[in-house]
């Protein structure tokens, strides 16, 4: 078991951790026992009841959070023509076709998100060895193979982020920083609960969601009750 620090156990002695809280507890409990003096990212941990293994059984997909999540997004748009100018124009950091894909082969990975218009994914097709393993891939069920590439690029600097049920069972998301006002954390966790409650597949049995934890970068995680993920 690994070591943790005096702020750590300091942390721990400011609530129960075996207790289930309510959403807003949680989140306020998160913002107060945070104990890194850098704004910390606050994440949510959402386990499943649901086998991974099973295609039926698994989700995927993304969400605009309200609030953002605190961290400018680098975004890359594999597009041509006009699509391509309306992808710079929506505020894309970069854009290109056979020549980005020539720099990623080099070793590039400057970029957070990589969207591509439908007509592209023959050439990105290429890059799936390489940005598969890390998650950038453009994926229609993501919405990031669309041809609507400038309203791409705006969610995802306004705040979207993916989510994808790991082999735990587990979809790990960021909803925020430490220096956000309780309510606006409330909110985004909110926004990917109820998305994530929408999404339940239609093969699935017992109880949905089996445990929810929040917690910042450095702090102890916060157990939310399942059975009123949303507090109600």
């Amino acid at each position: 078991m690994p070591k943790h620090g005096k702020k750590y156990q300091d942390a721990l002695k400011t609530f129960d951790r075996n207790n289930l809280y309510e959403p807003q507890e949680a989140v306020a409990l998160v913002k107060k026992v945070a104990p890194a003096k850098f704004d910390e990212t606050v994440e949510v941990a959402v386990k499943l009841n649901l086998d991974p293994r099973q295609a039926d059984q698994q989700i995927r997909g993304a969400v605009v959070l309200p609030h953002g999540t605190g961290k400018s997004r680098s975004v890359l748009v594999f597009a041509k023509g006009e699509k391509a100018k309306e992808a710079e124009e929506a505020g894309a950091d970069f854009v290109g076709a056979e020549d980005i894909v020539a720099k990623i082969q080099g070793g590039w990975f400057g970029f957070d998100v990589a969207v591509a218009t439908p007509d592209m994914m023959g050439v990105v097709g290429k890059l799936g060895r390489l940005l598969g393993p890390k998650g950038l891939m453009p994926n229609p069920k993501t919405g990031t193979v669309t041809m609507d590439v400038a309203r791409a690029v705006k969610e995802v600097k306004a705040g979207k982020i993916e989510y994808r049920l790991d082999k735990a069972a587990i979809i790990h998301a960021p909803i925020g920083k430490v220096s956000f006002d309780e309510n606006k954390l409330l909110e985004n966790y909110l926004t990917l609960v109820e998305v994530l409650l929408k999404a339940k597949p239609a093969v699935a049995k017992g109880q949905y969601i089996k445990s929810i934890t929040v917690a910042s970068t450095m702090s102890p995680g916060i157990r939310i009750n399942p059975l009123k993920p949303t507090g109600k």
